[in-house]
């Protein structure tokens, strides 16, 4: 019997994000897969599937996620977790990657799948989508973010301010993705291009500590990393463009 790997979203933060279909990969896999950093602590993945499956059958395996400037350490525990998870589908068959937003935005279940494919050949690799941070965030600030015929585009800061500032140069709503450390540049990214009136930015989407602020707030202090920033289409106030 080939050995299933399923990558499925689990949402931003709030256990209610989930889909139906998510959670029902995740009870019927023979053991769910969370990500943890080296120091230990629980991530919102694995806060997020306990709400659904019992503890003793979510499998903690670390990943160096806070690591950004030894690459030699972070490959290397890339690899021990690939094998870690290859282990897991030998034993069980049928094993499902939990991570946050979407397995195929962003995700590190991308590198996982590709590692594991490696080291047990015949794998069948699925995705089960989740509700990415920037639809969560849109539907709690009310920011819209597409209208007619605008396109979207979604920029990881990570890859550079002027990345993000050749994006809010352009048409349509922009997006940013981990731009927390960043915040002093997305802020005069934003003034310099016209558009920081009815931009918004969140933080920890659904938990306590949920943050959604209007991106005219930004004061150059250092936000979480996962934060998330909309900037919406410059529009007329007309009903938006052709269908």
């Amino acid at each position: 019997m080939s050995s299933r790997l399923i990558g499925v979203g689990v949402g931003p933060g709030d256990p209610e994000l989930v889909t139906v279909k998510g959670v029902n990969a995740l009870r019927a896999a023979e053991a769910v897969v969370v990500p943890v950093m080296d120091t230990g602590e629980r991530g919102r993945a694995e806060a997020t599937v306990l709400h659904y499956v019992p503890e003793d059958k979510v499998v903690r395996v670390v990943f160096a996620l806070n690591e950004r400037t030894d690459r030699a350490r972070r490959e290397a525990a890339w690899d021990a977790a690939g094998e870690r998870v290859a282990g897991l589908l030998r034993e069980h068959g049928t094993v499902a990657f939990a991570t946050i937003g979407d397995p195929n935005v962003y995700s590190t279940f991308t590198y996982l799948a590709q590692t594991v494919a490696g080291l047990v050949p015949g794998t069948v690799v699925e995705t089960v989508p989740g509700i990415t941070a920037m639809q969560d965030l849109a539907a709690r600030s009310g920011a819209v973010l597409t209208e007619g015929t605008e396109p979207l585009t979604l920029v990881p800061v990570t890859a550079g301010a002027a990345v993000l500032k050749d994006a809010l140069n352009g048409p349509g709503t922009v997006v940013a993705y981990k731009f927390g450390r960043q915040a002093a540049e997305v802020a005069e990214a934003l003034r310099e291009s016209g558009r920081i009136d009815g931009a918004v930015w969140g933080s920890a989407l659904g938990l306590p500590e949920e943050s959604i602020r209007p991106a005219a707030e930004l004061d150059g202090a250092a936000l979480p990393y996962l934060s998330t920033l909309i900037a919406p289409a410059r529009r007329d106030g007309g009903r938006g463009g052709k269908l």
